[in-house]
């Protein structure tokens, strides 16, 4: 639908965006390593092993001895490191590198790491719960990134945002327009019919959205407080 490529949001507590850019980099790393160093020889078992597999979580399937390198509990947490191409990873890092910084801003940098870890989480749980029988794995970060998106627009909603429009015509739109269009374009795409090997988690990235725009509303009053405490300092993204 659309690329993000900047927004004009000031950092105004932190001075740089520690947990967001660490999370590009793993993420970046984890790609390289099993995609190019590796030469995705092992890449589908890898997924298999570390990704969130439903009917793993849910006990209808049982792992093969080999294929288990971690507690299945574990996948809840590594499979957002772990990507499917380059389109994924490049999409979803240009996401938490414009939006992420100024929620971790609100947030603080262990506040910030919780929150993206937690939406990650409720997202896996959300597509585990749209088919639990499924046995196919969820990889991505796509999940956690919904649910910083949702906080962006709970905290920033008048922000202006530099998008790729339809990846062609680079435009500024209001955030709120950009956040709120592309969480219709999830739930409309929930309900349509998916084809081919690999298909999209819609459900991960409702479920993420949804529960990290709970808790930023939940918590609005103090992290604009935090964020009003400060002046603004030079943005790093």
């Amino acid at each position: 639908m659309f690329l993000p490529l900047h927004d004009n949001t000031t950092l105004k507590v932190i001075r740089f965006q520690v947990i967001s850019g660490a999370i590009i980099l793993i993420n970046f790393a984890v790609f390289f390593y099993t995609q190019i160093i590796n030469g995705g020889i092992d890449a589908n078992s890898i997924a298999v092993s570390y990704g969130a597999v439903p009917a793993l979580l849910t006990n209808d399937k049982v792992l093969p001895e080999a294929l288990v390198r971690i507690p299945e509990i574990g996948t809840l947490i590594t499979y957002m490191f772990l990507h499917a191409g380059w389109i994924h990873i490049l999409s979803n890092m240009a996401f938490v590198w414009v939006f992420a910084d100024n929620v971790e801003d609100a947030f603080g940098h262990i506040g910030f790491l919780v929150f993206y870890l937690f939406c990650g989480v409720v997202a896996a749980g959300a597509h585990t719960l749209a088919g639990p029988t499924s046995q196919s794995p969820l990889v991505g970060a796509s999940g956690a990134v919904s649910g910083i998106m949702a906080a962006y627009l709970v905290l920033f909603p008048k922000a202006r945002v530099w998008v790729l429009l339809f990846l062609k015509i680079p435009v500024p739109i209001p955030a709120f327009i950009a956040l709120i269009g592309w969480f219709g374009f999830q739930v409309f795409s929930s309900f349509q019919p998916q084809s081919g090997g690999v298909t999209v988690a819609w459900w991960a990235h409702i479920g993420g959205f949804l529960v990290g725009g709970i808790v930023a509303y939940l918590l609005r009053h103090r992290l604009s407080a935090r964020l009003a405490s400060k002046n603004p300092t030079k943005k790093s993204a």
